[in-house]
């Protein structure tokens, strides 16, 4: 009985082990439209990573195979309609896409309800801003000043320093309360979503990180207003950002 009794309990530890270990395999994470700079990020953290684009299929397959995912990463690209933010006659001075406003609003959706890890980046801290119930500066020179330049011809040429909150997730990850990142925006966030708070800023004061305002009982969510997909891997304002972003997947997965 005893022998019994443990030749049992050995396989079921063996089980035990082998279904965690297909827990970890293949994990996914969803790009609301992928490029290999992101793609790259991603793998330069964790290389088992698998990275799934849901920007050409339909909606209703992107959200499917969404719910086989265990995070979003919400990627840079044109202006979130105006029209989102009830300011529809501004839509002429935007560059829009919208059928992808419609994509990834249905995958916020569907993301948050199911408390999966968000990750923004650029466009991403827009439409979350945006979905969530704030609203957007429509063209940053225009409406809301020169001071500080958020984009240049020469995308990789604009650079700008950004000032961290001390009290904020973004400062544990990167351990700093300053530094300097790369900009390619002409909009921003204007009225700030209640749900969540900026701990990050321009020297114009200009939003450039988000986090949730209240984050008990919530998963992971960030979105940052510059690119650090494009910044050196040694940057503190990149790669430990996908780092964290990573293992809150793998917790979600798991």
């Amino acid at each position: 009985m005893t022998n019994r009794f443990s030749t049992l309990l050995i396989s079921f530890f063996f089980l035990f082990i082998v279904s965690c270990s297909n827990n970890n395999d293949n994990v996914k994470i969803a790009l609301s439209r992928s490029a290999d700079s992101y793609i790259n990020w991603i793998k330069n953290a964790d290389s088992t990573i698998v990275c799934v684009d849901l920007y050409n299929l339909s909606i209703d397959s992107a959200k499917k195979v969404l719910q086989n995912c265990s995070g979003l990463l919400l990627t840079g690209g044109a202006d979130v309609s105006p029209v989102r933010y009830n300011n529809p006659s501004d839509t002429n001075r935007c560059s829009m896409n919208l059928r992808r406003d419609s994509l990834e609003f249905a995958l916020i959706d569907i993301a948050l309800k199911n408390k999966m890890p968000i990750m923004g980046i650029c466009r991403g801290e827009q439409i979350l801003n945006v979905a969530l119930g704030g609203s957007l500066i429509v063209d940053i020179p225009t409406d809301y000043g020169t001071c500080v330049i958020h984009r240049k011809k020469n995308t990789y040429n604009c650079l700008h320093n950004i000032n961290i909150e001390k009290q904020s997730l973004l400062y544990k990850i990167c351990k700093i309360d300053s530094g300097i990142v790369n900009s390619n925006h002409h909009q921003g966030i204007y009225l700030l979503s209640d749900k969540l708070k900026v701990v990050a800023r321009t020297n114009d004061l200009l939003p450039e990180a988000i986090e949730w305002k209240n984050p008990k009982g919530k998963s992971f969510l960030m979105a940052v207003q510059w690119h650090p997909e494009r910044l050196e891997k040694e940057n503190v304002l990149s790669f430990p950002i996908a780092l964290k972003f990573i293992e809150e997947v793998k917790k979600y997965n798991n």
